[in-house]
C-alpha cells in the first residue's frame, strides 16, 4: 500500500500532521522529502482573505432558495 503522509520532524521524531490509518507498531519505510516553505502571503492577499473571512448578515434565512434566480 502506498500513500503520502505529511509529517513534521521535531525532537528526533517524525510527527504526522493528520491522523494515520495504521495499526500501532506497524513497520514502515519512507524516504523523507523536504518541502519548500510556503512563500509569505502578500499584504494585499492577506487583506482579501481577511475580508472573505468576515461574516456578513444578508437578511436571507435560506440562501439556497434563491439558487436558480440568475439562471438564463
Amino acid at each position: 500500500m502506498m500513500k503520502t503522509i505529511h509529517a513534521i520532524y521535531e525532537n528526533g521524531v517524525f510527527r504526522p500532521t493528520e491522523p494515520v490509518d495504521l495499526p500501532d507498531r506497524t513497520a514502515v519505510e519512507f524516504e523523507p522529502r523536504v518541502q519548500a516553505p510556503a512563500a509569505p502571503m502578500s499584504e494585499g492577499l492577506a487583506k482579501i482573505y481577511a475580508i472573505l473571512g468576515e461574516r456578513y448578515e444578508t437578511g436571507e434565512t435560506d440562501l439556497a432558495a434563491r439558487h436558480d434566480e440568475y439562471e438564463p
